[in-house]
């Protein structure tokens, strides 16, 4: 059976404990269990400023933290003694922005195949791309959710041309349907569509240019409604003027604030359409988690809402440009006209097919396996 390392270099800067960082970070377990159900061993190695050990779901994670604040978890004699006795046959680190990190790992696994997975990362400043690219240089293989994603670090030469590079979305979802008159019942969701929303009011994922297009869907679809969860965001105020300025918007738009996660599943199942607006975005887990729960969208056509939600007739849903309000509504009255069953089919289809766990399990899977042949080769 093969044995994978995940490892993930980047401390929580609010020292949750182990248990709740699981329950908080689910995009973290949710890929430990996508490869663990895929028929492999998976080890989770956590930078950690508060050490502990568990399993959960046939997964062993183990949290550890540096010698001191700020120093590589790589230089550390207990990372060293951890990943001795783990022995695995293949390191995936997620993230490729510590590049210390990566060519410390290399040192003390020098012949184990290493592969790098992308979490939404900008191209490094002038100043550390020399550094960056050397980290790089070292991986076996690179894990995006899109080609498209890797092209600009490779149009700079950040990621050599030969450097296998996996489709992959960067976790899995276990969300599910469910009966959505019982949902609404739950929750209170009203509308004819409702409209659910759920990000951060930020101007990289634009809920102003949303309440612009939902504005100007309203004549077409005069019993829409609207409903937005968010962890706040600078754009809140702004926001929350856009609203009140507005009678289009004034009594259908309800922001709900921060909602636990159990009730954002009920709130997917209840709703009709899915909206976000995002300029740019790694791997959209609420579109991941919308999809899950047969909640068609109508998200920003951005490279990574493309592989996530498709396109043509097997698609879960509508891409529209980013920023374009009208495209928007369009978009909306659009999907509030086609037959919601057939809609929500093909939502589920789509996760079953590309963004599942037993999808993304066998995908990582495969990497893992290709780079294991490659290194061996």
């Amino acid at each position: 059976m093969l044995h994978v390392a995940q490892i993930s270099f980047f401390v929580d800067p609010q020292r949750r404990d182990p248990e709740r960082m699981l329950d908080d970070w689910h995009s973290l377990p949710d890929a430990a269990r996508a490869t663990a159900e895929a028929g492999l061993r998976v080890s989770v190695v956590q930078a950690s400023s508060v050490e502990g050990s568990l399993v959960r779901d046939g997964v062993a994670y183990s949290f550890i933290a540096p010698d001191r604040p700020g120093a590589l978890l790589t230089r550390s004699a207990r990372f060293a003694t951890l990943l001795h006795s783990l022995a695995p046959d293949v390191l995936h680190v997620h993230g490729m922005c510590f590049p210390r990190e990566v060519l410390g790992l290399r040192e003390l696994a020098p012949t184990t195949p290493l592969l790098l997975q992308d979490h939404a990362e900008a191209i490094p400043r002038l100043w550390r791309r020399r550094l960056w690219k050397s980290g790089a240089a070292v991986a076996d293989g690179m894990i995006f959710c899109t080609r498209d994603q890797a092209e600009q670090f490779m149009r700079l030469k950040l990621i050599g041309p030969h450097t296998p590079i996996f489709e992959i979305p960067e976790s899995a979802s276990g969300f599910t349907p469910g009966d959505q008159s019982a949902a609404r019942e739950i929750t209170g969701m009203h509308g004819n569509p409702a409209v659910l929303w759920v990000g951060r009011l930020d101007r990289n994922k634009d809920p102003l240019a949303v309440l612009d297009g939902i504005a100007a869907a309203v004549p077409k679809l005069p019993n829409l409604a609207f409903w937005m969860c968010f962890g706040g965001g600078p754009l809140l105020e702004a926001v929350e003027v856009r609203i009140r300025n507005d009678e289009r918007l004034r009594d259908r738009v309800k922001l709900l604030g921060c909602v636990p996660r159990e009730r954002v599943q009920q709130l997917m199942r209840a709703a009709d359409l899915f909206v976000l607006g995002s300029h740019r975005e790694g791997c959209s887990y609420s579109l991941m988690e919308a999809l899950a729960s047969a909640l068609p969208a109508a998200v920003s056509n951005i490279p990574s809402s493309r592989a996530l939600l498709g396109e043509g007739a097997e698609a879960g849903g509508r891409l529209w440009p980013c920023g374009d309000s009208a495209a928007l509504a369009r978009v909306l009255c659009e999907l509030a006209a086609a037959p919601r069953e057939r809609l929500r089919a093909s939502a589920r289809a789509r996760f079953d097919s590309h963004l599942s766990p037993h999808a993304v399990g066998a995908r990582l899977a495969a990497a893992y396996q290709t780079c294991v042949v490659r290194k061996v080769a």
